[in-house]
C-alpha cells in the first residue's frame, strides 16, 4: 500500500527494482561507452527492503562533467538535460559548490520513472550517494528509520517537494555522519563490493 497522494508517494520495496535498474544501466552503457566510468544504482530503490518513491536513481560517474560528448550521448538515449546543476551541500562541507555540481537528465517518457544523475568521479557528491547507499544496505535499523521519515514527510507534504526535501536532506546528512563512522571503522570505500 502506498502512502501519500499523487505527488510524493512512498511505496513498499519492490524486488523488481534491481532488474529495472539493470535494464536502464545497459542502455546507458551502450550509449555512453567509455564516457561512463561507472553506472550505479543509488537512492532508496537500491537498498533491499527500503520503502521508496517508485523512481530508479542512477548515478553515472564521468571523468569530466564538461565533456561536450555527454549531452550528445544522453540525447541518443532520448534523455533531455534539465536546469538542475548541483546537489544539496551538507552543512560544514569544505569543497564549495563545485564539489556538488552535477548534470541531470530526464529520461524519455517511454522509460520507467528514472532519475539520471551525472557526477564527476571522485567528487564529494559521487561519494555521498555511494556511501549513503552502502551504509543503508548494511544498517537495517537506520534504513527503517529513514523509511519512517520519508513516509511521514510524504503524508505531511504530498504535493510540496520543497518542504519534503527541506526536511529529508538534513536527515540524510545526519545519516551520513553515522555512515562516515561506519566506513572508517571498516575501512570501507564507497561503491566497493
Amino acid at each position: 500500500m502506498s502512502t501519500g497522494v499523487p505527488g510524493i508517494v512512498i511505496s513498499p520495496y519492490d524486488p523488481r527494482w534491481p532488474e529495472e535498474f539493470e535494464a536502464v544501466r545497459q542502455r546507458i552503457v551502450g550509449a555512453l561507452g567509455e564516457l561512463a566510468v561507472r553506472v550505479e544504482h543509488i537512492g532508496s530503490t537500491s537498498v533491499p527492503g527500503l520503502a521508496a518513491k517508485d523512481v530508479i536513481d542512477i548515478q553515472v560517474s564521468v571523468a569530466d562533467l564538461d565533456d561536450a560528448r555527454i549531452p550528445d550521448a544522453f540525447a541518443r538515449l532520448g534523455a533531455t538535460p534539465t536546469s538542475i546543476v548541483a546537489d544539496h551541500v551538507p552543512p560544514g562541507d569544505t569543497h564549495g559548490n563545485e564539489g556538488w555540481r552535477k548534470l541531470y537528465f530526464r529520461p524519455p517518457t517511454s522509460w520507467r520513472p528514472t532519475h539520471l544523475h551525472v557526477r564527476a568521479v571522485g567528487s564529494p557528491n559521487e561519494r555521498y550517494a555511494l556511501l549513503f547507499r552502502d551504509y543503508l544496505r548494511a544498517a537495517p535499523a537506520a534504513a527503517a528509520a529513514y523509511a519512517q521519515v520519508k513516509t511521514a514527510l510524504a503524508r505531511l507534504h504530498p504535493d510540496d517537494a520543497e518542504a519534503y526535501y527541506d526536511v529529508k536532506d538534513p536527515v540524510c546528512d545526519l545519516i551520513m555522519e553515522a555512515a562516515e563512522r561506519w566506513a572508517a571503522d571498516r575501512h570501507h570505500r564507497p561503491g566497493s563490493r
